[in-house]
C-alpha cells in the first residue's frame, strides 16, 4: 500500500480533529486533571463520540454500524492521542470487536447496535498486568459458567455497562453488577483505572471464542494503542518545534542551535517511521495479511519507544516551563507512559518479533 489515507479516511481525520479543536481542547483535558474525583467521561464528548459514528466504525452495517476497517479506527485513535482525549472509547470499541469476532448471532444482534450508538459503555480485561500479550496471559479463571480473578488496572470499569473478560478457555461477557470494583488514582488523569474482583461471577461465554480470536483481539488492541501513541508523539514534536522557533536564548531562537536541530530532526524521522508502521499494521489486519501479527508487534514496539522519546524531548526543550503543572506537556508524557505498557511493552513485542521471524 501507499503510506497515505484515502479521501474518506482523510475526511474522517479532519472531522475528528475539527471537533476536538472546537469542542474539546486542552482546557477541557485540564479540567479532568483538576477534578480527579469525576468519572472521567465528559457527557458532551461521549454524546458526540456516539453521534459522530466513532464507536460504530468497526460494527457491520447489518448491526447499525458503519462497517469500516481497523485503519479507519486507527485514524480516530491517532487523533485522540494527539488530543489526549479521555473516555472509554477504546474499551467500548474492543468490547464490540470481541462480540463481532467471537459472539453468536444472537449476541451480535443484541449488543452491537447499542455499543455502536454509545448506549453501552464497555471495558475489557484481556491480560494479567505485565504479562506478555498472548492468550496465556488471561487474567480470569472460568468454572461452571462463572469467572473468578482479580483484574488489575481495568480502564473505566467503574462506568462500564458491560465487561469482556478473558479466561483460559476464551472470552466472556460479564455484568459489572456482579463484580467488586474499586477505583485507583492514576498518574495519567485522562483515564480512570479500576481493580475488578470476580468471585464466581456469572458470565456468558462468547460462543465462537477461541485462543486464535483472543490473540486477534489483543493484536487489534495493540495496533489501536500504537496509533494513539504516534498521535501523541507527533503532537509533542510539533508543539516543541513551534515553541523552540520563538523561545530565545543568547539572543537567538533555541531552535536554531545545531544540537537541538539535529535531535529534533532525528525524532521527526523516528515519529515518521512509527506512523508508517502503525498505519501498515492497521492495513494488514484489514486485508488479513500473512504478516499482520508481526506488523502489530513492530508498530507497538516502535510507537512506544518513539512516544517516550518525543514526550521526553518536549519536556526538556520547553525548558523550565515544561516541568510545571500549568503547562500541557505533562499530559502527553503521562499518557504515553501509560500506553507504553498497554497490551505488551516494547521489550515484549521485540521478543515476539524475534519469535515470529525465527518461526518463519
Amino acid at each position: 500500500m501507499k503510506f497515505q489515507l484515502t479521501d474518506e479516511q482523510r475526511a474522517l481525520q479532519d472531522a475528528v480533529r475539527s471537533y476536538l479543536r472546537d469542542k474539546f481542547g486542552q482546557q477541557q483535558v485540564r479540567d479532568l486533571y483538576e477534578n480527579p474525583g469525576t468519572d472521567g467521561v465528559p457527557a458532551d464528548l461521549w454524546r458526540a463520540v456516539g453521534e459522530q459514528g466513532w464507536l460504530a466504525v468497526l460494527v457491520p452495517e447489518e448491526h447499525d454500524g458503519i462497517g469500516l476497517g481497523l485503519l479507519d479506527a486507527a485514524v480516530i485513535a491517532r487523533a485522540f492521542g494527539a488530543g489526549t482525549v479521555p473516555g472509554p472509547w477504546l474499551g467500548t470499541l474492543l468490547v464490540g470487536e470481541a462480540v463481532r469476532l467471537a459472539g453468536s448471532d444472537a449476541q451480535r444482534k443484541s449488543l452491537l447496535p447499542r455499543l455502536a450508538a454509545g448506549e453501552l459503555k464497555g471495558a475489557v480485561a484481556l491480560l494479567k498486568n505485565g504479562s506478555s500479550p498472548t492468550p496465556a496471559g488471561a487474567p480470569a479463571t472460568a468454572s461452571g459458567g462463572t469467572l473468578s480473578g482479580r483484574l488489575e488496572l481495568v480502564e473505566y470499569a467503574g462506568v462500564a455497562d458491560l465487561l469482556v473478560v478473558a479466561a483460559q478457555d476464551g472470552l466472556y461477557l460479564v455484568d459489572p453488577a456482579h463484580a467488586t470494583i474499586t477505583t485507583h488514582e492514576a498518574l495519567d488523569r485522562t483515564v480512570r483505572l479500576n481493580t475488578v474482583v470476580l468471585d464466581n461471577a456469572p458470565a456468558d461465554r462468547l460462543e465462537n471464542s477461541t485462543p486464535v480470536l483472543h490473540q486477534e483481539l489483543l493484536d487489534r488492541a495493540a495496533v489501536l494503542v500504537a496509533n494513539d501513541l504516534v498521535g501523541i508523539a507527533r503532537k509533542a514534536l510539533s508543539d516543541t518545534v513551534e515553541y523552540d522557533k520563538t523561545r530565545v536564548q543568547f539572543g537567538k531562537p533555541v531552535g536554531s542551535f545545531q544540537a537541538i536541530k539535529h535531535d529534533l530532526a532525528d525524532i521527526h524521522l523516528a515519529v515518521t517511521m512509527a506512523e508508517h508502521a502503525a498505519t501498515y499494521a492497521a492495513y494488514a489486519f484489514d486485508i488479513d495479511a500473512p504478516d499482520k501479527q508481526l506488523a502489530a508487534s513492530i508498530a507497538k514496539a516502535k510507537a512506544a519507544d518513539t512516544a517516550s522519546t518525543s514526550t521526553g524531548a518536549m519536556i526538556q526543550y520547553h525548558g523550565g516551563i515544561g516541568y510545571t503543572w500549568e503547562h500541557d506537556s505533562h499530559f502527553y508524557l503521562k499518557r504515553s507512559k501509560r500506553l507504553e505498557y498497554q497490551y505488551g511493552d516494547a521489550a515484549q513485542h521485540r521478543e515476539r518479533i524475534a519469535q515470529l521471524a525465527l518461526d518463519a
